[in-house]
């Protein structure tokens, strides 16, 4: 009996021992699948770091960092590869794409355009009334058009309207930009941020927002930011060039090249008291035997120095017809034996999404590909550190072209360079231009109402604008913003992988934990606040699909609306007007020669007053609680 009980004691041990070893190996499992769990928290959270600074140097393209970021999570284990590749498959990318072509063919047609002639001739006597009925246009335009769009198609009209009136450019172009932002506020797809922060929210189990859900505070956001803009940030915009816009001259000085050719009068005369001062140019460096000189008081032309000169579009266009100088450019094609007799003469400004910015002239290959020579550069801050052929160029660098009137046309369908010089259109494209524009007014109505869905309505008016001949097919897919679409697609996977993670309740818990103790409002005012902190340096879509799965798991958390917290995201990343880095910005940077410190200064004030009319009226149309 005593060995049974003490075999009884010893299997009893062993069995116990057993159980220990069991419960051990289970919390070690547990311990490890826990460290396993936050380092995949931690590289998510890495990720966006990284992410946030790609987006903002803008060294290496947005939607090769997006791509990139997908192959990381896929072969970490965070996310699958269908499920990382599932956004550019949503109904979102080809809404976007759509309105892309609409908005293309709604401006070639002249469509647009009109409307700035219109605006004119209507309020073209008192600059306030001015802006203040352009901003309005511009927003009520942007509100149902990509902002870019809009702002590309109104810089043309709004610099002859100021050469028209004997204004600086400056003064209404910062404006421009401002309203066309300002208006994407008040529909779904007055901006891709909307639709992207609406494709977003239904990926996390919230409803879709609606056409015209938060139409009441974007009509507010704007028309407070028109009152802004008249009454206190017409004093605070610059006025560049102002002498010479009373004078009723060109707003702007070009940077040329110019030739002293072989028994020109200025050979032999001295650099700082020569011709070139009496045709209002101003010498900025002289290259003689490919040295450059400095333009000293003791320097003297000789044949065969290439000088660069600052002046007028006119006064640089004169130079062509003078005995003795011409433009570089000019020289080198007749040289090559090019006949430019008939050639036209444009003034273009380079988008952020041209394939040119980066690189110099002659890497890019610019007339052999173009077609078009570059007579002449301006630049806000009028530096060049080159030669012009190998200056780089910059996006909103405005360059004076010429060559055969359809290569401007092939420019107006891309998106490389925007044509600010007025355009005719023929009155059968325009009214091809005027039925498109019904068209997509009845999309917007019976998309709204639930008659049709929206990506159906406008993916219907797209193939219309084909098929009438608004616009080309090869221009539809070129005027398509590509780079965009892999963002917001891979965005939205990025977002997924940020709740699977656990990496949005880590950052959530964090902002919370520092904001809670002064209630959630705070919370809300927080992330609205590092929205507009963040969509400065980067895309207003980026900073809103970065930051909007952490503010949703926040108001999760503390039992908040999410949908206050989404709509106060969303309209907070509109606010992108304290620096030129926003593509309607950029667009007016080097037209307006405006500097950094003009959009800090005048921005600043406005992008307050957006954050204070989100924060209150975002709860009082969707409560906090």
């Amino acid at each position: 009996m005593s060995e049974w009980y003490g075999g009884g004691r010893i299997a009893s041990t062993k069995t116990a021992g057993c159980h220990g070893l069991r419960g051990l190996l289970l919390e070690q499992c547990m311990s490890l699948r826990h460290w396993c769990v936050l380092m995949e928290a931690w590289i998510v959270i890495g990720l966006l770091v990284v992410a946030v600074i790609a987006f903002a140097t803008e060294k290496i393209s947005v939607d090769l960092v997006t791509l990139s970021m997908l192959c990381v999570l896929v072969m970490c284990g965070i996310l699958k590869a269908d499920r990382a590749f599932a956004g550019f498959g949503d109904r979102v990318i080809i809404l976007l794409a759509a309105i892309f072509v609409i908005g293309a063919a709604l401006r070639e047609t002249g469509v647009l355009d009109m409307m700035g002639g219109v605006l004119a001739q209507t309020f073209g006597t008192q600059p306030k009334r001015l802006m203040g009925f352009m901003m309005a246009v511009v927003g009520g335009v942007s509100a149902f058009m990509n902002n870019t769009t809009v702002t590309a198609v109104f810089v043309g009209p709004v610099m002859g309207l100021a050469r028209k009136l004997r204004i600086p450019p400056s003064r209404l172009l910062m404006p421009l930009a401002f309203a066309s932002l300002m208006g994407g506020t008040c529909t779904l797809i007055g901006t891709s941020t909307n639709v992207a922060v609406s494709g977003a929210i239904t990926k996390l189990g919230l409803e879709p927002l609606r056409m015209f859900e938060f139409t009441g505070i974007g009509l507010v956001l704007m028309l407070t930011g028109i009152v802004y803009m008249v009454f206190i940030g017409t004093h605070l915009v610059p006025e560049r060039d102002k002498a010479a816009a009373v004078a009723g001259d060109a707003m702007r000085d070009y940077l040329a090249e110019v030739m002293v050719l072989p028994g020109s009068p200025l050979i032999g005369q001295a650099a700082f008291d020569s011709d070139f001062s009496a045709m209002d140019f101003q010498v900025m460096k002289i290259r003689r035997a490919d040295q450059p000189l400095d333009a000293g008081p003791n320097l003297r032309f000789e044949e065969g120095d290439v000088v660069l000169v600052a002046g007028k579009v006119e006064n640089l266009i004169r130079v062509k017809k003078i005995e003795g100088l011409d433009i570089l450019e000019d020289v080198t094609l007749r040289s090559s034996g090019v006949d430019m007799r008939d050639a036209q003469i444009a003034e273009v400004v380079l988008t952020p999404r041209s394939g040119f910015v980066g690189r110099s002239l002659r890497d890019n290959n610019f007339r052999q590909r173009t077609g078009l020579s570059v007579l002449a550069l301006m630049r806000g801050d009028r530096a060049l550190m080159h030669h012009m052929a190998d200056e780089k160029l910059r996006a909103g660098d405005v360059l004076l072209l010429q060559g055969p009137g359809d290569r401007f046309r092939v420019f107006e369908e891309g998106n490389d360079m925007i044509v600010i010089t007025q355009h005719q259109f023929s009155s059968e494209m325009r009214q091809r231009g005027l039925r498109l524009l019904v068209a997509f007014i009845l999309a917007v109505i019976v998309s709204s109402i639930g008659w049709v869905p929206d990506t159906i309505a406008f993916v219907i008016v797209a193939i219309m604008a084909v098929l009438s001949r608004c616009i080309k097919l090869e221009s539809a897919y070129a005027n398509i913003d590509w780079r965009l679409l892999i963002l917001i697609g891979g965005m939205m996977a990025f977002g997924e992988a940020m709740q699977v993670s656990g990496a949005s309740s880590m950052i959530a818990n964090f902002i919370t934990g520092w904001l809670q103790p002064w209630g959630v409002f705070a919370v809300f005012a927080g992330f609205c606040l590092l929205t507009i902190l963040l969509t400065q340096p980067m895309s207003n879509a980026a900073a809103a699909l970065v930051v909007l799965p952490v503010a949703l798991q926040a108001a999760a958390s503390m039992g908040a609306n999410q949908r206050a917290f989404a709509i106060g995201v969303m309209l907070s990343a509109s606010a992108s007007m304290l620096t030129p880095f926003e593509p309607s910005c950029i667009l007016v940077y080097g037209p307006g020669k405006y500097r950094f410190a003009d959009f800090i200064k005048v921005g600043g004030g406005l992008t307050l007053v957006m954050l204070i009319v989100i924060l209150a009226m975002v709860p009082v149309f969707w409560p906090l609680k």
